[in-house]
């Protein structure tokens, strides 16, 4: 984060010092220094064959996967855009469930906001404390937490898939294996789907060349974004999901409740740290932050410019910065 910031205000020395451009050319020259396009693959996608994403995808979906048969995967994180039992395909599904923190198969709450499932491939490890380092060991754990799916054993998953027909799925997915249908396999399977799941947006387009893409207001608000110093952890191609910080960098984080990664590493100087979320369709994923305490854009737009970066954003430097994050809106729809 340090190296960041120092190369944000030298390259705000220079740009301010720069020969003057047209505003739609120097707001593209400041963009793509700290942003860019999403990839057209995530990686261990060329492992990956339509049999098995199309396994994943339902497996997604099967609620036999919880104690109860009433949750699946999508539950938590919906890519219907509407809910399990309606139409979709006509409005891109979040990838989380809209609430503060998620309820499990048996009625329990749990103790952190779901993240999306969007673009979780691209980000340097999974969950807000890290916990998992890719999408095979983020997949398991779920199916498994007593508080989540609450299924009481890797076996258990295995026996209700047999019983519903899904071996000869397995086999056309892992045509090489002696025995396909096996717990890895269900993970390998629901991680080759995820890998489907890249987001499209107009700050892409954007990235790409196309400078009409942005209103007045967006391109705006995307200057505040990155003079404001936002994009010290929110860079990149998902802008955030590559770095773990500190909630309460300079104002401490009011809920201290939620130890963050020392619950993983035991250690005290890992109070409060948890994972930079990626900002890719911030405008639909609310409510925010671990807990779920930031309601509205704008609200976790102020928190976290003051919690984070000290300062105090004004109305008008938060509105042109929610402006900036809705051209991040997700495009793409999932139908079931």
């Amino acid at each position: 984060m340090k190296n960041t910031t120092l190369y944000l205000l030298l390259f705000l020395i220079t740009f301010y010092s720069a020969p003057a451009k047209t505003t739609d050319d120097a707001i593209y020259s400041l963009a793509i220094q700290f942003f860019e396009p999403l990839p057209m693959t995530m990686p261990g996608s060329s492992n990956d064959n339509k049999s098995k994403i199309e396994l994943g995808k339902r497996l997604y979906f099967e609620k036999a996967l919880s104690i109860n048969k009433t949750q699946s995967c999508n539950s938590c994180h919906d890519l219907l855009g509407l809910s399990e039992n309606s139409e979709a395909g006509s409005v891109p599904g979040t990838g989380t469930d809209n609430l503060p923190v998620s309820i499990g198969a048996l009625g329990i709450a749990g103790t952190r906001n779901s993240p999306t499932t969007w673009n979780a491939g691209l980000q340097f490890s999974q969950f807000w404390d890290g916990r998992a380092s890719n999408l095979i060991e983020q997949a398991k754990l779920p199916i498994l937490n007593p508080i989540e799916m609450a299924l009481p054993s890797e076996k258990e998953a295995l026996i209700r898939l047999k019983k519903i027909g899904y071996l000869d799925l397995f086999i056309n997915a892992f045509p090489n294996d002696a025995d396909p249908l096996n717990f890895y396999n269900i993970t390998d399977a629901l991680s080759a789907f995820q890998r489907t799941l890249i987001s499209e947006d107009r700050l892409d387009q954007f990235l790409k060349g196309d400078k009409n893409i942005l209103s007045k207001q967006e391109k705006s608000g995307l200057k505040t974004f990155i003079t404001a110093g936002c994009v010290a952890c929110h860079n990149g191609p998902l802008l955030g999901g590559q770095m773990f910080t500190r909630m309460g960098v300079v104002n401490p984080y009011p809920n201290n409740t939620d130890k963050g990664r020392a619950h993983i590493t035991q250690d005290p100087a890992d109070n409060f740290i948890f994972k930079v979320p990626s900002l890719r369709n911030v405008s639909k994923t609310a409510p925010y932050f671990h807990d779920g305490a930031g309601i509205t854009l704008e609200q976790a737009v102020k928190d976290t410019a003051f919690h984070q970066l000290g300062i105090k954003l004004t109305n008008e430097e938060t509105q042109r910065i929610t402006s900036f994050l809705n051209t991040l809106e997700n495009l793409k729809v999932v139908t079931k």
